[in-house]
């Protein structure tokens, strides 16, 4: 008999978990509702490796049932500054759609959520994407994670069959305060999070890009001491 199917009969979610303070608040929001968290990373050819560490010590701080790292090679297509190191990450706010954006990360990355989900009978999928305090990217959106959540119920046998799947936005509407705040209620440790875009090997932030802006702006109006390690 399967993990899954031994551990507990509460219901089971999965968890997009980049290693960053977002989703790390995501999966406490989704353990406190009582779900068996399965948490998914991605090693796309970021350049922040670091964070993949980062997602591996807050899945296990969180005692998750499984964390899996999938492999795909997004910088073999390049197009954003995160993927592609012939172009730099840019430190100061950007108008428009920022070089960071990656194309198409979230529609894939919440594919193969989605894949694995069915596989293990979950039926929710959290993903932490922020429409308040976030870089202006279109897959992080309220619109997308609607369409996706339509795409799925009509792409999978268990859409088709009536037991459909929600894609869960905790975060949607919440400044980076508001979330700081939440997380710490939950007992986030943010210490062991990497968000910048360009942290070294050991996970020390820039203190410049874009993401590091806009998590010290963030505890800063929380009214909380910021964890982050800078270089």
């Amino acid at each position: 008999m399967s993990n899954a199917n031994t551990v507990s009969d509460l219901p089971a979610a999965v968890v997009l978990l980049s290693g960053g303070l977002d989703s790390a608040t995501v999966l406490a929001m989704a353990q406190a509702q009582g779900l068996r968290c399965y948490t998914m990373s991605f090693d796309y050819g970021q350049r922040h490796r670091a964070e993949l560490q980062a997602a591996e010590r807050v899945a296990r701080a969180a005692e998750v049932i499984e964390h899996k790292v999938v492999g795909m090679n997004l910088n073999g297509i390049g197009g954003s500054a995160l993927t592609d190191d012939s172009i730099a990450v840019p430190e100061g706010p950007q108008d428009g759609i920022p070089v960071t954006y990656v194309p198409a990360r979230n529609t894939l990355f919440l594919s193969l959520a989605l894949g694995w989900a069915e596989v293990l009978g979950a039926r929710e999928i959290f993903i932490g994407v922020n429409a308040v305090d976030y870089s202006g990217y279109p897959d992080c959106r309220p619109e997308f994670v609607e369409a996706f959540e339509r795409l799925a119920n009509l792409a999978t046998r268990a859409g088709v069959e009536g037991d459909g799947f929600r894609i869960r936005a905790p975060l949607q509407y919440m400044s980076k305060a508001e979330i700081v705040q939440a997380g710490v209620a939950l007992g986030v440790d943010y210490s062991q999070t990497v968000s910048c875009y360009q942290a070294d090997a050991d996970g020390r932030a820039c203190g410049r890009c874009d993401s590091c802006r806009l998590r010290a702006e963030g505890f800063s109006a929380a009214g909380l001491a910021d964890p982050t390690r800078y270089r």
